[in-house]
Order: structure tokens, then C-alpha cells, then sequence
């Protein structure tokens, strides 16, 4: 008996498209690109081309007044045997990790406190918001008054118990805590609004089961919220610890870098090179320096995350 031939369908990737069809996947790609073009000349404009303009100055000899001069990679030659710039990185590091494990921290605690249903919630979640609206250069202004020596809100508090409180701003030792202090007050309160989206995003079954099966709240948040708060830990830390490398402001306004050079962060080392100075190759290598240990960091986070995060809640 003669066996009936059959002819497989091409998929339907394969099929020819009618001129019709062409056109209108045309004019679909054509709009997702005018949707995207103002984002994306806003990442070339303002992110891709400042780094380069800077990758390429930290090879020329400028002191604005007179014409940049190629020097090729003097300037790095210069950087590495400067132990300025080493002074400057560790108090930028020690500063990093002042800030960063306290911030994360307190924000989690703040959001795990206002997750829960009670009456004037919102208003308490406002409240910790606001410090974040500030600019950074008000908040030193208002934290370098109130570590005032003299008539400082923290020293009068302390001198309530009969505590002599320090010259904190003034002392090499105090300087950084101070002005690591500064930006947890102000950004506590922002990141907790990343975890606290975070926590409402868990579905509660899983308390429920947990609850069930005899787990404590303790050990509900370390298997249960922890774990699940992984996305949010990562955008919270990977945003942090890039805005805490290039902390400016706060030590421009609060301390000038001082005393000594206690609180000379690798930002405030670049603002004296340029702008001070004026030697604007040197300060944009040391950019370039700065913007490389930035890369590495974040990646290293990205890497650690990619390994340890799970993004399904099914």
C-alpha cells in the first residue's frame, strides 16, 4: 500500500512576509525607536561622551590658560607615584564602608517597621522621605551646625548628661563618622522606600505556610523576606556604593576636606587638581582611575548577585 507523502509547514519565521506585513513591522520598529531616542541621546549626551572627552583630556597637559599638550599617559605615571591619591582612595573606601553597611541596614529596619497596618503609617513613611528631598549641600549646612562644638544640637544633648561632647568636625579621628553620619540621615529614609516596595511585593502565602509549619518570625525574614529581597538588595547597594564613591558636597561644605586631610575623599582630590590647580589632565586621570574602580565594584556586585539571586516568586 502506497504511503501518502507529507510536506512539513515551514514555521511561520520562514513564511514571506506580504509587502503589507513588512511595512508595518517597519513602521512598529521605527516608533519603539522614537520612544527610545530621547533616552538614549540622554546615555550618549550626558554619560558615553563626558567619559570619553575625559578618557582623552587625562592624556594632555592643560592648565586652561594655554593649550593642552599631549603627554600620553604622564599623567598616570604621575597618579600612581602620588601617594596623595592613595590617602585619598583609602579615606574614600573607609568612608564607603562607614556608610553603606549602617544606610542598608536602617532602611531595611525602617521599611519592616512601616510594612505593617496601623493607623498614621503613611504619614511616618513621609516623614523619613524628607531628609532625601534636601540637596546635599543643605544638609551639611544644617549637620555642620549641629555638631557645633559650642552650640551644636549633639553636644548640648550630650552636655544634658553631663558629657563634655568633642569637636567633631575638628577632630581627624571624628570628621569622617560625622560626615558619614550626614548622608545616612539623609538617604535612610529614600532606600527604605525600595525595600519597603519590596516587602509588599512578597506574596503573604508564604508567611502563612511558614507560620504553619512552626517557623518564628525570625527565621521567617532570614528564609523567607531576606532571600526575596535579593533584587531589591542589589539595585539598593549597587546605587549606594556609587553614589558614596563620588560623595562631594557634604565634605566640600562640611569640612573642606579637613582637618588635615582626614575627610579628602577621591572627588574633593579632583575638584583641588582642576579647579584649584588648574591641572585639568591630571584631575580627569584621576577621574579615570576613579570611574575604573567604580566599573570593577559594580561588576563584582553584579556578579555576586547574578549567583546568588532568584527573581521568581511562583
Amino acid at each position: 500500500m502506497a504511503q501518502a507523502l507529507t510536506v512539513p509547514t515551514p514555521p511561520a519565521s520562514a513564511r514571506p512576509v506580504p509587502p503589507r506585513g513588512r511595512r508595518r513591522r517597519t513602521w512598529e520598529t521605527l516608533t519603539a525607536y522614537a520612544f527610545v531616542a530621547p533616552s538614549l541621546f540622554g546615555v550618549l549626551a550626558f554619560l558615553l561622551l563626558p567619559v570619553l572627552i575625559v578618557a582623552g583630556l587625562s592624556l594632555f597637559d592643560w592648565k586652561l590658560l594655554a593649550a593642552p599638550e599631549f603627554v600620553g599617559l604622564a599623567n598616570y605615571e604621575r597618579l600612581f607615584a602620588d601617594g596623595g591619591i592613595g590617602h585619598s582612595l583609602l579615606v574614600t573606601v573607609a568612608y564607603v564602608v562607614l556608610t553603606i553597611p549602617v544606610q542598608t541596614v536602617l532602611a531595611m529596619l525602617l521599611a519592616l517597621l512601616l510594612n505593617q497596618r496601623v493607623r498614621g503609617v503613611k504619614i511616618f513613611r513621609a516623614m523619613f522621605v524628607l531628609p532625601w528631598m534636601a540637596t546635599p549641600v543643605v544638609m551639611g549646612l544644617v549637620w555642620g551646625w549641629i555638631f557645633d562644638p559650642a552650640n551644636g544640637a549633639v553636644n548640648s544633648f550630650l552636655a544634658v548628661f553631663g558629657i563634655d561632647g568633642p569637636s567633631w568636625l575638628s577632630s581627624p579621628s571624628l570628621a569622617l563618622p560625622a560626615v558619614a553620619a550626614t548622608q545616612v540621615w539623609q538617604f535612610a529614609g529614600y532606600n527604605m522606600l525600595f525595600f519597603l516596595a519590596g516587602l509588599q511585593a512578597i506574596p503573604k502565602d508564604f508567611y502563612e505556610a511558614a507560620s504553619l509549619d512552626g517557623a518564628s518570625p525570625v527565621r521567617q525574614f532570614f528564609s523567607i523576606t531576606l532571600p526575596l529581597l535579593r533584587p531589591t538588595l542589589f539595585f539598593v547597594l549597587v546605587t549606594n556604593v556609587i553614589g558614596s564613591f563620588q560623595v562631594f558636597d557634604t565634605v566640600f561644605v562640611m569640612t573642606n576636606g579637613g582637618p588635615g586631610n582626614s575627610t579628602e575623599v577621591i572627588n574633593y582630590t579632583i575638584y583641588q587638581s582642576a579647579f584649584r590647580q588648574f591641572e585639568f589632565g591630571y584631575a580627569s586621570a584621576i577621574a579615570m582611575v576613579l570611574f575604573l574602580i567604580i566599573l570593577a565594584v559594580t561588576m563584582a556586585q553584579v556578579r555576586y548577585f547574578n549567583r546568588n539571586t532568584t527573581y521568581d516568586l511562583s
